[in-house]
C-alpha cells in the first residue's frame, strides 16, 4: 500500500531466502520480531511491514541491517546466507552506532496479503488493517522499548503500507526522533504536512502506485507547512518496492540505487538520533558547570 487514495496492488518482488538473526517475542496482544544490538544501546528502530506482513524475510533482513547499522557490510548483497554474519562485523568505532530493531505484527495476527490472492478483494482485506489505525500497537511498542529495553532515542522506518504508517506516526509522535517513509504517503488527513519528526521520504521514479505529481505535491506542501527537517528523494528508473524487495544479484543495474537508498536511510536515522543524543549530552554538560 503506497497511499490511501490508491492502495498498492504491488508485486512481492524478489523474496529473500533469509533465516534472520533475531527472535519473535510476545508483546501484549501481538507479536514482534526483535533484533538485539551487538553492544548495549539506548537507540531503537521500529521497522514497519508492507502488506505482505511482519514475517516477510525481506523486512527482517532490513531490521537486521538496521540493528547492525553498518554502512558498508550491511549493504552487501542479501541473497547469500553466508554473508548475513557480516551484518554484525562492523568497522572500527561503529559499535557506538548499534541499535535495537523491532518489527511488530501491526496486523495483530490477521493474515497478511498474499501474491496468490485476487486483487479485486484487496480493498475488503484492507478494511481492518488501516496503516493509520495502529496507535494502540505503537503505544505498546514504545512502552516496551522504553521500559524493557531502555531505549531513549527511537526512530521509525516503514515500507509501502509501512511507509504510510511512518508518515502517519511522524504527524503524531514527537518522541520519535526520526522517520523514513519508503514509498508511502498519507493522503486523507488535513494535517498531513505538519510533521512532528524529521522525515525522509523515498520514492521510485517509475512507481505505478505513487505518480510523480503526488510526490511533487507532497514536497511543495512540506516546504510551505512543515516546521521540522524533511527530505523527499526520487530514485531514477526504479519501481515500487526497490529498496527492500529487489535483490542485487537478479537486478545488477538497480544495485547502485538499492544501496544508495539504504545508505540514505541509515544516514538519516543516525543524523537525527545521534544529533539528539549529542544535544542532550551538551545540555547536561553545560548544566553541570552552571
Amino acid at each position: 500500500m503506497a497511499n490511501e487514495a490508491k492502495p498498492c496492488p504491488c508485486d512481492i518482488g524478489d523474496r529473500m531466502e533469509y533465516g534472520a538473526l533475531g527472535q519473535e517475542v510476545q508483546m501484549e496482544h501481538f507479536k514482534a520480531y526483535v533484533v538485539k544490538p551487538s553492544t548495549a544501546s539506548d537507540k531503537a528502530i521500529v521497522v514497519i511491514q508492507d502488506i505482505f506482513g511482519w514475517q516477510l524475510p525481506n523486512t527482517r533482513y532490513m531490521a537486521d541491517m538496521l540493528a547492525a547499522n553498518g554502512y558498508i557490510r550491511a549493504l552487501t548483497s542479501p541473497h547469500t546466507p553466508t554473508t548475513f554474519s557480516q551484518l554484525f562485523s562492523q568497522s572500527p568505532g561503529s559499535e557506538q552506532q548499534t541499535a535495537r530493531a523491532i518489527c511488530p505484527d501491526f496486523f495483530v495476527g490477521k493474515e497478511p496479503w498474499s501474491p496468490t490472492k485476487d486483487w479485486s478483494n484487496f480493498q475488503e482485506w484492507l478494511q481492518d488493517k488501516k496503516p493509520t489505525a495502529i496507535n494502540k500497537e505503537v503505544d505498546a511498542v514504545l512502552k516496551f522499548l522504553k521500559n524493557q529495553c531502555g531505549a531513549k532515542h527511537i526512530g521509525v522506518v516503514g515500507f509501502c503500507w509501512g511507509g504510510v504508517a511512518t508518515h502517519y506516526l511522524a504527524l503524531l509522535y514527537p518522541e520519535i526522533k526520526a522517520g523514513v517513509s519508503v514509498y508511502g504517503i498519507v493522503r486523507e488527513r488535513e494535517d498531513r504536512y505538519e510533521l512532528k519528526s524529521p522525515t525522509l521520504f523515498v520514492f521510485a521514479e517509475n512507481d505505478s502506485v505513487i505518480p510523480l505529481d503526488q510526490v511533487s505535491a507532497l514536497e511543495a506542501n512540506l516546504k510551505e507547512k512543515c516546521k521540522v527537517d524533511y527530505q523527499v528523494k526520487i530514485f531514477p528508473g526504479q519501481t515500487h518496492g526497490f529498496v527492500h524487495r529487489k535483490r542485487e544479484d537478479i537486478n545488477p543495474a538497480d544495485k547502485p540505487y538499492i544501496q544508495e537508498a539504504r545508505k540514505d536511510l541509515l544516514n538519516w536515522l543516525n543524523t537525527y538520533i545521534l544529533d539528539t543524543m549529542l544535544g542532550e549530552v551538551l545540555k547536561t554538560s553545560r548544566t553541570a558547570f552552571v
